[in-house]
């Protein structure tokens, strides 16, 4: 499976109010461990270490 670096997600504008008030109220160690959570589940659903990379290399 390749990575997909083109817009993907449904209703962008929503996602991001959704997750911005996710992080509503948090301090910046809570919004980090939220972040760092989320990358963990996300990871572990995509499941393919081969697009992780992919993933890790076009995030640096």
């Amino acid at each position: 499976m390749a990575l997909t670096l083109q817009p993907n997600i449904p209703d962008q504008d929503g996602f991001y109010q959704e997750l911005l008030a996710v992080h509503d109220g948090l301090d910046k160690a809570e919004s980090d461990a939220l972040n760092a959570r989320l990358i963990l589940i996300l990871c572990n659903h995509i499941g393919d270490r081969e697009v992780i990379a992919a993933a890790l290399r076009a995030a640096k």
